[in-house]
C-alpha cells in the first residue's frame, strides 16, 4: 500500500476492524514518513444476474428483495433486523453457489423457506404474489401445507 503522503510503498497495518457494511477498516502507518492513514477493504463479488420468469435478465438488487419481504411482513410483528438477517442468509446461499446467474424461482423458494419459519402470515402473503395464486383453492392448498 502506497503512503498517500510520501508515496513510498512500505506501510504497516497497526489496527484492523470490521465495519457495518462488511468491509474492513485498516489503520496504517508509513515506515518512511511515520504518518498514519486509514484504508477500507471490501471483498469484490462477481456480478450476479437474475433470470426473470420471462427469461429477461437483470442485475441482482438486494433492495428489491428487501422491499418484497417488507411488503409481505407489513403490519406483522417482524422487526427489520430480522428481515435484514434473513436477506443476509439468502444472499450467502446465493453467492455460495458460485453461479453467475440465478433464476427468480430459486430466490423465491429461499425467501419462502425463511418466511415460513419466521411468520406464517408473511409466508402466505409472499407465496400468493410469488406463485400468482389464481383462485381461493390454490390459496387454501398453500394454507393446508403450512398447517400440517
Amino acid at each position: 500500500m502506497k503512503c498517500p503522503f510520501c508515496a513510498k510503498e512500505n506501510t504497516k497495518v497497526i489496527d484492523s476492524r470490521p465495519t457495518d457494511d462488511s468491509s474492513i477498516r485498516r489503520r496504517r502507518q508509513c515506515d518512511e514518513c511515520g504518518k498514519r492513514f486509514t484504508t477500507y477493504e471490501k471483498v469484490e463479488t462477481m456480478p450476479l444476474i437474475v433470470i426473470k420468469k420471462d427469461n429477461n435478465r437483470e442485475p441482482y438488487n438486494r433492495e428489491k428483495l428487501v422491499r418484497g419481504i417488507i411488503s409481505s411482513c407489513q403490519k406483522r410483528p417482524v422487526p427489520i433486523s430480522k428481515i435484514n438477517a434473513m436477506v443476509d442468509e439468502i444472499e450467502t446461499s446465493i453467492f455460495n453457489t458460485g453461479e453467475n446467474e440465478i433464476p427468480t424461482a430459486r430466490i423465491g423458494e429461499l425467501v419462502m423457506d425463511k418466511l415460513k419459519n419466521i411468520d406464517p402470515v408473511a409466508y402466505v402473503r409472499f407465496a400468493s404474489v410469488y406463485r400468482e395464486f389464481k383462485d381461493v383453492n390454490t390459496f387454501m392448498d398453500e394454507l393446508k401445507k403450512i398447517l400440517k
